[in-house]
């Protein structure tokens, strides 16, 4: 129990006070995308695509601005419709997509680096992607030169890894059934 002044968790009575029953308005709201700013598109694509096993949805370039947007997401091929209208109102109505930001210019910029939200200031930790096996998608990964923060048998979380993407933004490798031992109540 925490002593008073102390931090602690919030307990499950204080968590659901603190959450709202979903407004009627919202009903068809749904998350889309999540937005990382990346360095180098060509080392992002192919680590998105061939590594983690994303597919690209679409591409959008902004001359005026100078920036690209790739969008990833696991969408079989045959789904991505043909029409360019229609292939983009597809793109921005999949679930739990990868925007991928490329600020024309930065891949050739030495000092370039995105914080990734896992060092002080800290704010955002990291995307989270579901395999079948952790262990074998791991062996696979390390075939692949991928660099790992946490492997699955390190730490107090077993399990469960850690991977970098090229931009150092960490992705948790996981298997939904074994997040059971680790959530238990």
């Amino acid at each position: 129990m925490a002593m008073e002044g102390e931090a602690g968790p919030l307990n499950q009575q204080d968590t659901l006070a603190a959450c709202s029953e979903p407004d009627g308005g919202t009903k068809d709201f749904m998350m889309q995308q999540t937005m990382l700013r990346i360095k180098d598109p060509k080392k992002s694509l192919d680590f998105y695509t061939r590594v983690l096993g994303m597919r690209l949805l679409q591409k959008f370039d902004f001359p005026t601005m100078k920036f690209s947007l790739f969008f990833l997401g696991y969408e079989p091929r045959d789904e991505i419709p043909s029409d360019d209208a229609a292939h983009t109102a597809w793109t921005f109505s999949r679930k739990a997509t990868i925007e991928l930001t490329h600020n024309w210019g930065t891949e050739n910029d030495e000092k370039q680096a995105y914080h990734n939200g896992n060092s002080d200031p800290r704010g955002f930790g990291h995307i989270g992607i579901v395999v079948p096996d952790v262990y074998a998608a791991c062996k696979r990964f390390e075939e692949l030169g991928v660099k790992f923060v946490k492997r699955p048998d390190a730490g107090k979380m077993k399990g469960l890894a850690f991977i970098q993407d090229p931009d150092s933004y960490w992705i948790e490798i996981l298997n939904p059934k074994g997040m059971t031992s680790l959530c238990s109540f």
